[in-house]
């Protein structure tokens, strides 16, 4: 499965995935920084990924939900840290394992 984390969430939470199932890149990885979230969804869905992940909670109200390209995954934490985002993987993963629509999911 083919992941996506946002330029804002700690580019060390790649890490935490299991290699053998997840390939993941950030924005950094591609090259995207600085690109909104409308184009760099698109974006993504045009270059294969199968999931957005990030932890704006805005980012349901600023996008037209009904014509989003590919699944986007909001991380509803207190503090944007590494050791927060690693307390959510568990409910990320479980989440993951599920056949997502093209919607906005949010984890815990």
């Amino acid at each position: 499965m083919k992941l996506l984390l946002d330029e804002n969430v700690d580019v060390r939470f790649k890490f935490c995935f299991d290699a053998t199932i997840y390939e993941v890149l950030t924005v950094r990885d591609m090259e995207w920084n600085g690109i909104k979230n409308g184009k760099l969804l698109k974006l993504a869905a045009d270059y294969g990924f199968d999931a957005f992940i990030c932890v704006d909670k805005n980012l349901p109200y600023q996008q037209n939900l009904s014509i989003l390209a590919l699944p986007v995954i909001v991380i509803d934490i207190h503090k944007n840290v590494l050791p927060s985002l690693k307390t959510a993987y568990p409910s990320l993963v479980d989440l993951l394992k599920q056949s997502l629509e093209n919607q906005v999911y949010v984890v815990k």
